[in-house]
C-alpha cells in the first residue's frame, strides 16, 4: 500500500496525455470548495432543537460565553444540548476553515513536494470526508464541539493539503500555461459552493423532518460522494519525469522576460528570506482584504444600499422594508441572486484573469488588479449614491472577478519568481496571508458598518466610505507589487543543490516506453474525455442553479 502511494509509482511516461491532470484537480477542488457554501447548513442547525410545542427552542447565550461558561450555565454551547446554536457559534467553523487552510498548507507543504500530489491528496480525503462525518455524529449528538473538531480543524487540514496537492504538478505539467493550468483547478475550489449548497438544501429537504432538519444525513452523504470524487481525482495524478518539457515549447530566455521568469530553483527553507515571498505575501493579503469582506455582507449590502428600488417600490428605504415581512422575503430574493452573480464572477475570474496572465504577465495583472480595483471601488461609492444599481453591481462584480483572479494567478506568480522544484510548499506558507486577510476584511467591513449603524447614519450611506478604505488597502497592494524585482542569484540553489533535492524529492527520469505503455497513452485521450466531462457535468449544474437565482436581478 505505501507503494502504491509513493511518488516514484506516479512518474508518468513523456507521451502521457498532461490534460488528464487538470480534471483530477478540479474533481478534488469541487469538493473542498464547499466550505466556501457551509452558510447553508447556518439556519437549519440554528432550528435543529425543537420543543414539545412544535417551536425551536431558545438559542444559546452568544459571545464569550461559548468558550468561559460553566458547564452549569445557561451559555455552554459547545456542550449544550437543551438550547440551538448561534450564528456566532456555528461562524467559527467558517473561520476555522481558512485559519487552517492556511496553516497546514504552510506546516505540511514541504512534506507534499517530497510525498507526491497521490499521497497528499489521499490524506486530504480522508480529513475532508471524515471530518464530516465526525461533524454529522456532532450534528446527531448536538456538540457543537465535535463540528468544530470534524469540519473545521480536521477539515481544515484537509483543506490545506488537498488546495495546494496539485499546484506543483500543474506547473509542471504545464511550463508554457501556468497561469492557465492553475486557474483550472482554483476554479474549481471557487466552484464548490454552487456545486454543493444546492444538493446540500436539496438533501435537507428530502431527509427533513417536523422534528429534525435533516443536516447529518446530509453530511453523511456529502461525505461519501466527497470521498469518491476526492480519491478518484488524487489517484488520478501523476507527475512529469525529471527535465520534462511540452513537445516543440522552449523556456522564453530570461532578456524576453526582464528576468521576471526564473530559470533556477529557490529552496524552500530561503524562499521567505527573499524580499519578494513578503511582497507577494502583501499583495495576496491586500487583495483578499478588500474583497472577502464584501463578499461576506455582499446580501445585506444590497438591501440597506437600495432598499426598495429592488422591489420597485423606491420610495421606501431599507428601514421601511424591515417593517414588512413579505417586503423583506422579496428584497432578500433580489439579494440573493446578486450573491449568485458574484459567485460566478469569482469563479471565471480565476481561469480568465489567470490565463490572460501567461500573455500579460504576473506583475502586469496584478497592475490591473489594484489599479482597476481602486477606480471600481470609487465608481461603487458613486453608484450607491446615485442610486445607480447597474453601476453599482456591475463594479462590484468585475472587482470579485479580480479576487478570484488573485488566488488563481499567485501560483504561477510563484513559479516565475522561484522556480517550480519548490513552488507547491512555496504557496503553502504564503497563504497564510489569505488566513490574514479572512479575518482582516470581515473584522475591517463588518466594524466600519457596525460603528456607522451606530451613529445613526441612514442605511444608504453606510458602505461609501468603508469602499474607500478598501480602495486605500489596494492601493497598499499596489505599491508592494510596484516593489516587485527578480530574486537575487545567491537565493537561488546550485546545480548539485538542485540534483540532491530532486533525489530526496524521487524525481525520475521517464518510464521506459512499451507497447502496452503506447497503447494505454492512445486510450488516454478517450480518459481524459470521459474525466472532463465527470467535472463539468457538477459544475455546470452548480452554474445554472445559481444563474436560475441570479435572475432575480434582473427580472
Amino acid at each position: 500500500m505505501a507503494g502504491f502511494f509513493s511518488k516514484e509509482r506516479i512518474v508518468a511516461p513523456t507521451s502521457y496525455n498532461r490534460w488528464l491532470i487538470p480534471p483530477a484537480a478540479l474533481a478534488v477542488h469541487l469538493c473542498i470548495g464547499m466550505a466556501y457554501g457551509f452558510s447553508v447548513f447556518w439556519k437549519p442547525l440554528g432550528n435543529a432543537l425543537m420543543g414539545e410545542d412544535g417551536k425551536p427552542l431558545a438559542a444559546c447565550a452568544a459571545g464569550a460565553s461559548t468558550f468561559i461558561e460553566k458547564l452549569s450555565g445557561t451559555g455552554r454551547a459547545l456542550f449544550a444540548t437543551d438550547c440551538n446554536w448561534t450564528q456566532f457559534d456555528l461562524g467559527w467553523m467558517y473561520t476555522l476553515f481558512f485559519v487552517l487552510l492556511g496553516c497546514s498548507a504552510a506546516l505540511w507543504g514541504g512534506w507534499l513536494e517530497r510525498a507526491g500530489p497521490r499521497k497528499a491528496g489521499s490524506v486530504a480525503t480522508l480529513c475532508w470526508a471524515g471530518g464530516l462525518l465526525i461533524s454529522a455524529f456532532g450534528v446527531y449528538t448536538h456538540q457543537l464541539w465535535m463540528m468544530w473538531l470534524g469540519s473545521g480543524v480536521i477539515g481544515g487540514v484537509g483543506l490545506g493539503l488537498g488546495y495546494i496537492s496539485p499546484v506543483s504538478t500543474l506547473i509542471k505539467w504545464f511550463p508554457d500555461k501556468r497561469g492557465m493550468a492553475t486557474g483550472l483547478a482554483i476554479m474549481g475550489f471557487g466552484g464548490g459552493a454552487l456545486v454543493g449548497s444546492p444538493i446540500a438544501t436539496k438533501l435537507m429537504t428530502h431527509f427533513a423532518t417536523p422534528s429534525a432538519p435533516g443536516v447529518w444525513q446530509t453530511f453523511v452523504v456529502l461525505a461519501l460522494i466527497y470521498a469518491v470524487f476526492m480519491l478518484c481525482g488524487s489517484l488520478g495524478y501523476r507527475v512529469p519525469p525529471s527535465g520534462w518539457q511540452p513537445a516543440g515549447w522552449k523556456a522564453p530566455a530570461p532578456k524576453a522576460t526582464h528576468g521576471m521568469i526564473a530559470t533556477k530553483h529557490v529552496h524552500l527553507k530561503n524562499a521567505h528570506k527573499t524580499p519578494q515571498f513578503w511582497l507577494l505575501w502583501l499583495v495576496l493579503c491586500m487583495n483578499v482584504s478588500a474583497s472577502i469582506g464584501i463578499i461576506g455582507a455582499a446580501a445585506p449590502m444590497l438591501q440597506e444600499t437600495f432598499g426598495g428600488i429592488l422591489i420597485n417600490q423606491p420610495e421606501l428605504g431599507f428601514a421601511d422594508i424591515k417593517k414588512d415581512d413579505l417586503l423583506t422575503a422579496s428584497a432578500a430574493a433580489v439579494a440573493a441572486g446578486f450573491v449568485g452573480l458574484i459567485s460566478l464572477l469569482n469563479i471565471f475570474g480565476r481561469i480568465a484573469w489567470a490565463s490572460s496572465s501567461d500573455k500579460l504577465g504576473r506583475k502586469q495583472t496584478y497592475f490591473i488588479f489594484f489599479v482597476l480595483g481602486a477606480l471600481l471601488y470609487a465608481v461603487a461609492a458613486w453608484g450607491a449614491g446615485m442610486k445607480s444599481m447597474a453601476i453599482f453591481v456591475a463594479s462590484l462584480c468585475i472587482i470579485v472577478s479580480m479576487y478570484g483572479g488573485g488566488f488563481a494567478t499567485i501560483p504561477a506568480y510563484l513559479a516565475d519568481m522561484f522556480g517550480t522544484q519548490f513552488v507547491g510548499a512555496i504557496h503553502g506558507r504564503l497563504l497564510t496571508a489569505w488566513s490574514t486577510a479572512g479575518i482582516l476584511g470581515p473584522v475591517i467591513v463588518n466594524y466600519m458598518h457596525d460603528m456607522r449603524l451606530e451613529a445613526q447614519v441612514p442605511f444608504d450611506q453606510i458602505y461609501g466610505p468603508i469602499f474607500y478604505v478598501l480602495a486605500a488597502m489596494l492601493g497598499i497592494g499596489f505599491i508592494a507589487n510596484l516593489l516587485v524585482r527578480p530574486v537575487a542569484d545567491k537565493y537561488f540553489m546550485t546545480d548539485a543543490e538542485l540534483a540532491a533535492e530532486k533525489k530526496i524529492a524521487h524525481e525520475q527520469a521517464a518510464p521506459k516506453t512499451t507497447k502496452a505503455s503506447q497503447a494505454k497513452n492512445i486510450s488516454g485521450s478517450w480518459v481524459a474525455v470521459f474525466a472532463w466531462v465527470a467535472v463539468l457535468i457538477p459544475i455546470s449544474y452548480g452554474i445554472w442553479s445559481t444563474l436560475q437565482k441570479a435572475w432575480a436581478l434582473f427580472s
